[in-house]
Parts: structure tokens; C-alpha cells; sequence
């Protein structure tokens, strides 16, 4: 008789590990609180148009990496899906003056070094490491406690840049970082995309996997990805089972047995897979006493563990709007809470026509959101959440409109969302939508996702690795099967 995995939440970690479940042959059901699957990998409609929750891009599209053959193992991606066809990485607009940062890196240097002469020095240097950059790859074979010697010289010989990346660039954050140059749009350029407290290699990392062609946008969005990924699971003789909220692990004899659902009914299984947020994990279904020391500081110290969420807003605009991509640009202050920002950026998805009707494009705003704002958003009631959404996407509209003019009576609200909202849908701690924040002088959470007091037990998920994102969610999965195919002395290659 098989052994059967019950796996608690139906995010992409889930879904990899019900897949890799049953590609090593144990029956796999997955148990998700929500209507559809996919977590945070979501995408909703609002007035004939599709509003796009995650993938600004998705690493791991470089068919020669072991990440692109895990994406494809769970039918995220094979070698006949079509990507966006974009040019920019974004763009920083300050004082009248716009950066790009292209996909082609000379394009790039040559046209940083025409806006400041004066840091040509740190245009190169930054260009040059950004190639570096390039040969950091996610590794998805096997968790690195499993690998051996001739694991880690591979893995070395393929990220020979890396150290010097880290070596230069691991120990400052973006904010000092961008100090390094002279011209205050190439600073804003350096800063925009990631917080500032983020460690400065971070960035190049992420600007690297979009020159190197290991950074694309699948086209159809984040929920078709993961509509291929469920039908991917149902087709291999998976039970996905959705309204299902879980309400706690069942234990016994420090065994995991089961799962309890809010319904009251129990389900019983060989071995319980958690892929939901962690907070919610320890503070709901399992219980904080099993909280290792690693955990209890990440949750405890909140500055040096940040987490990022945003105030997002949606419009239907026409898609002859000259904006490409994603722009950042200067704002009156928008006060959110007890915090002012003065600097908001704009994402044209005309990129995907299925994404609104002939015509027509999505634009999307966001504000980045602290720890500090979830706790705003938190206090409020019902009343006054709704009418605080409200004032600030007028704001928000207005300023849109002062950058792009051309944009004035032309912008159709679709929808409003705030990190309240990831909370309510996924239970995100404090609303984020990544892991913790990698900070400078802080050790980088990661953690085996087993427990030394309760047996037959895995975690999966984004959080078991900051920064998470979608590639660790879908190679945590992964990971958590081969875990259980080495506790049974089985070979850990599927």
C-alpha cells in the first residue's frame, strides 16, 4: 500500500511537493483554505481585465539550469513557453532626468556614463560585477545538508564569479551602495527597486538574472502559471482539495499522524508536509513550543528581519500609453500611517494583450510597506480601512497623473489592495510577500524544515530560505520529498 503525504496549503510549495510526492510514487493530497490554489502565485479579474499579483519575472528560465528543470518537472514551464517581450529591467525618473536599466548591460553602461561622466569609475565597476552576478544560480538539485564534495565543486565551478560579488558588494546595504555615486538619479536608480536596508549583492543578483537570460515573464501571468501546475498535480492522480482551511497538525507520541480542518473532520497520513506561512504555522496549526531558536530570533527582532509588503492599485488605461514596464518616479508625500513617501512607481502590463480587452493595458501602482505599516493597516476598522484606501489611491491617481499627463481622464480604477489583504488571503505574516529581508551583518535564514521534537513532519515553502520568492517555494517542495526518500534510504534523484 502507498504511503500518503498530506500537505497543508496549496501555494507553490505545496503544489511542488504534491508533485514530487507523487513522481516518487506515494499518493499526494493537498489541503488549501482557499477557493483556488497558488498562494501569493494569484491572479484575479476585474472588469474584463486580469490583475497580475506576482511575477515581475521568474528565475529560473534558463533552460540549462536545474531551477528551469524543477519549473518544468511541475509543469510551470517547458520549452515552448512564451515569455514577454521586454527590453528594461526599470526605469528611474529624478528631477527631469530618466536611467534605464536595460537588459543589455553596454546599453546600460554606455547610457549611464552619458548621464554622469563624473561615475564612469562606478558604472563600470557596477556593470562588471552585475556580469559576475550573472553565474549565481539557484541551487535545486538537492538541499545543500545533502549535497557532497563533488556537489560543492560544481556548484563552485558554476558560480566562480560569486565570491567576489559577495566580496565586494555583501557588505553594505543599497543605501550605501548608492552613495558610492555622485549623480542623485543614479542613486535613486540604485535604491529604487528593493529596500534599502536590502545587502547591496541582492540587487546585482537580481539585475544579473534578467541580463543573463535566466529572468523572464511567462506570458498568461502568475494563476496561469499555477493553473498548469494544479492541472499538472490532478493529471499524475493528485486530490487537491480547496475551502478546506486546516486547523492544526495532529500529534502523537511527538509523531505527526494528521491534519484537523475547521470543519472538524480529521485527515489522516505516513508523513504531513506544512507549506503555509510560517508565523501561521507556529503560532496556529503546531504551536510556538516548537519553535527552534533560529525562528524565535527572526520573529523577535524585527530590524534586523524585516519583511515587504505594498499598497497596490490597478487601472484599465489605453495601451497606446508611452510608460513601458515599470517606472519609479518622485510624488507629492503620500502619508500612509505615521510615514510620508515621495517616491511610487507605475508597471504597464501591456506587454500581455490576455491581460485586458483590445485597447486597453493594466497599469499597477505600489508603495512598498513596512512591518511598522502593517501595523497601521492593522488598528483600523472596517470604516475607516475602506476610507483609507480610498483618499490614498485618489492621491495616488493624482500623482500619476502630474508624471504622465497624457494619462488624465484616462485611468478606470479596477481594484485596491493593501497587506491586510495578503494576510487575509494567504495568512502572510504581517502581510509580506517574501521572506525575510536578507540585512547586512545578519546570518540569511535557512533552515532544514524538520523538527528534532515531532517526527514524520516537514516544513516547505518560501520561508524556509530568505529572501524566498517562487524559486525557493518550488524547490523547497522538491526538497521536502527528498527528505523523506533518504529517512526511507531511497535515492533522493527524482
Amino acid at each position: 500500500m502507498k504511503k500518503k503525504i498530506v500537505i497543508i496549503g496549496g501555494g507553490i510549495g505545496g503544489l511542488s511537493a504534491g508533485i514530487y510526492a507523487l513522481k516518487a510514487g506515494y499518493d499526494a493530497e493537498i489541503y488549501e483554505k482557499n477557493a483556488v490554489a497558488g498562494g501569493e502565485c494569484m491572479g484575479w479579474n476585474r472588469k474584463g481585465h486580469h490583475i497580475d499579483n506576482c511575477i515581475h519575472w521568474l528565475t529560473g528560465t534558463d533552460e540549462k539550469t536545474s531551477l528551469w528543470q524543477v519549473w518544468n518537472t511541475v509543469g510551470a514551464i517547458d520549452k515552448d513557453t512564451k515569455y514577454a517581450d521586454t527590453e528594461k529591467f526599470y526605469s528611474t525618473i529624478y528631477n527631469g532626468v530618466e536611467a534605464i536599466l536595460w537588459n543589455d548591460l553596454d546599453k546600460t553602461e554606455k547610457e549611464l556614463i552619458a548621464i554622469s561622466p563624473e561615475d564612469e569609475a562606478e558604472i563600470k565597476k557596477f556593470i562588471e560585477y552585475t556580469r559576475y552576478a550573472e553565474s549565481c544560480t539557484i541551487p535545486a538539485e538537492k538541499p545543500m545538508d545533502m549535497m557532497g564534495v563533488k556537489d560543492y565543486i560544481n556548484m563552485g565551478k558554476s558560480m566562480a564569479n560569486m565570491p567576489k560579488v559577495m566580496k565586494e558588494y555583501g557588505k553594505i546595504n543599497l543605501r550605501e551602495f548608492a552613495a558610492r555615486f555622485k549623480s542623485p538619479v543614479l542613486r535613486k536608480l540604485m535604491m529604487d527597486y528593493l529596500p534599502a536596508d536590502y545587502t547591496a549583492y541582492s540587487f546585482l543578483v537580481s539585475y544579473g538574472t534578467m541580463t543573463s537570460g535566466n529572468g523572464n515573464i511567462p506570458l498568461g501571468g502568475s494563476l496561469a502559471m499555477t493553473n498548469r501546475i494544479v492541472k499538472k498535480f490532478k493529471d499524475m492522480g493528485g486530490k487537491l482539495y480547496t475551502k478546506a482551511p486546516v486547523k492544526s497538525v495532529i500529534i502523537e507520541n511527538g509523531t505527526a499522524k494528521g491534519i484537523e480542518l475547521e470543519s472538524g473532520d480529521k485527515v489522516f497520513g505516513d508523513e504531513i508536509i506544512s507549506a503555509v506561512d510560517a508565523d501561521f504555522l507556529f503560532k496556529k496549526l503546531l504551536g510556538k513550543e516548537y519553535m527552534t531558536d533560529e525562528w524565535k530570533k527572526a520573529f523577535a527582532d524585527r530590524k534586523a528581519y524585516p519583511v515587504t509588503s505594498g499598497f497596490q492599485t490597478a487601472y484599465s488605461i489605453n495601451d497606446d500609453f508611452s510608460g513601458q514596464d515599470t517606472i519609479f518616479f518622485d510624488c507629492d508625500p503620500i502619508k500612509i500611517g505615521n510615514k510620508s513617501y515621495d517616491r511610487i512607481y507605475i508597471k504597464n502590463y501591456g506587454y500581455d494583450k490576455s491581460f485586458a480587452p483590445e485597447g486597453k493595458a493594466v497599469l499597477q501602482t505600489c508603495i512598498s510597506q513596512t512591518d511598522d505599516d502593517y501595523a497601521f493597516w492593522k488598528s483600523l476598522d472596517k470604516e475607516t480601512y475602506k476610507k483609507t484606501k480610498e483618499e490614498l489611491e485618489e492621491k495616488i491617481r493624482a500623482a500619476v497623473i502630474k508624471q504622465f499627463p497624457e494619462l488624465d481622464g484616462k485611468m478606470e480604477l479596477l481594484d485596491v489592495w493593501t497587506p491586510m489583504t495578503y494576510v487575509r488571503y494567504c495568512n502572510a505574516y504581517h502581510g509580506a510577500y517574501m521572506s525575510f529581508v536578507t540585512t547586512v551583518g545578519t546570518k540569511q535564514l535557512r533552515v532544514k524544515g524538520t523538527f528534532k521534537n515531532v517526527s514524520n513532519f516537514y516544513m516547505a515553502g518560501q520561508w524556509i530560505m530568505s529572501p524566498g520568492g517562487l524559486p525557493i517555494a518550488v524547490i523547497s517542495g522538491k526538497f521536502a520529498i527528498q527528505r523523506i526518500l533518504k529517512k526511507e534510504k531511497r535515492s533522493i534523484d527524482i
